[in-house]
């Protein structure tokens, strides 16, 4: 048997609404799927505004735009992230300064983002890795005592929370992604949640090239032009129609995930306890999204090895990010492995499993089976 890392999901109405929306004549955007995914996230997940975009990293250069990030700014992210969101810091001339992870969750770690608090400090921008909440609290307690912005990278987080809130609905701005690995998808898109009313007309504005195109299109002024910068942010009805499909069965595909998470979860327990693998932690205050299951090695030997012999029984089990102080642009920013050795550490004994929505019974046990032959040598 061979079994992929993942596989995107079809609802089965992707195509239905697709053709709707060819059928409208109208798939450059901003049409009626468009407006129906943005009032899904607004009304159900409680973003004051919703705006669907081309993808998680153009939400993430939106909101480097919006908070008016320039040279001599600074703003504290993990370095345990994808590198979309450095990659908006600096287009903007910015400074990323790279925070440690807790390794019980590998989020950002709030006292290593208090340490690197400056005068220089424009915004905080968490991850919410595997759809596990940061400490939230913490994180705006900081950032109110400091007045600076916060940014949600929640590309992984759509439809989890962190107490009572959505992922991406606690700091000023959140970003979703909706690539084909994220739980809910259309191929390439996003949102971005604008939670401060002081951002929302120049998000607009922002998404729409730098005009006020959709003050004309609501017949607030005769006549739109170009009044600041941005660029071509807005996707396509397209997109969006396939998103609809995919947002309407959120709870069903969760639920799902949620099946094969624990199978792994319970099926696991003994490895945790002889010592060989430790499971994921997940936080009371958090109700996630199963976006991955992932599992600690002793050490990077100890994890390349398992994903070998996974790869030779036909599993895909895969790494995730190496670290982006110690890559090649780090080290061209100053920065070394050294800088942060939790970050480092953990990052090269994590290894993620096969998860997807159809995933089968029968894939999911053969994982299994194979996961407990393999650990007897280890």
């Amino acid at each position: 048997m061979r079994v992929p890392f993942t596989r995107p999901y079809y609802t089965g109405n992707e195509i239905v609404y697709m053709a709707e929306a060819m059928n409208n004549k109208k798939i450059s955007g901003d049409g009626e799927f468009t407006k129906k995914v943005n009032t899904i996230i607004e009304q159900k997940y409680g973003a004051y505004k919703a705006l669907f975009v081309t993808s998680g990293s153009a939400a993430l250069d939106m909101a480097a735009i919006l908070l008016d990030l320039q040279e001599g700014d600074e703003v504290i992210v993990p370095s345990y992230t994808f590198v979309s969101t450095a990659n908006s810091i600096i287009l903007r001339g910015a400074k990323p300064v790279f925070a440690e992870v807790n390794p019980n969750t590998m989020n950002v770690e709030p006292l290593d983002i208090q340490k690197k608090i400056t005068s220089k400090t424009k915004a905080i921008w968490p991850v919410h890795y595997a759809g596990v909440g940061c400490d939230m609290d913490k994180i705006m307690e900081i950032a109110n005592e400091n007045d600076v912005w916060v940014v949600e990278d929640a590309a992984q987080g759509v439809n989890a929370k962190y107490k009572d809130k959505y992922l991406g609905t606690i700091g000023h701005i959140g970003c979703y992604s909706y690539h084909d690995t994220k739980n809910y998808t259309c191929g390439e898109g996003g949102h971005i949640l604008i939670n401060d009313p002081r951002l929302a007309e120049r998000a607009e504005i922002v998404l729409e090239k730098g005009t006020d195109r959709k003050k004309f299109f609501r017949g607030e002024i005769d006549k739109y032009s170009w009044v600041d910068i941005g660029t071509s942010f807005l996707g396509s009805e397209l997109l969006a129609a396939f998103l609809l499909a995919q947002l309407e069965q959120a709870n069903q595909i969760q639920n799902r995930r949620e099946y094969i998470f624990n199978k792994y979860y319970n099926a696991f327990k003994e490895l945790e306890m002889n010592g060989i693998i430790k499971r994921p932690y997940i936080p009371e205050e958090s109700n996630v999204n199963y976006h991955m299951f992932y599992i600690m090695l002793e050490n990077k030997e100890h994890r390349n090895f398992l994903m070998k012999k996974l790869k030779d029984k036909g599993i895909n089990s895969v790494f995730h990010y190496m670290p982006l102080h110690s890559s090649e642009m780090g080290v061209k920013m100053g920065y070394s492995a050294n800088d942060l050795p939790i970050t480092e550490e953990y990052a090269h004994r994590l290894l993620r499993m096969p998860l997807f929505v159809d995933m089968t019974d029968e894939e999911i046990n053969y994982v299994i089976d194979k996961m407990m032959q393999i650990s007897e040598d280890m």
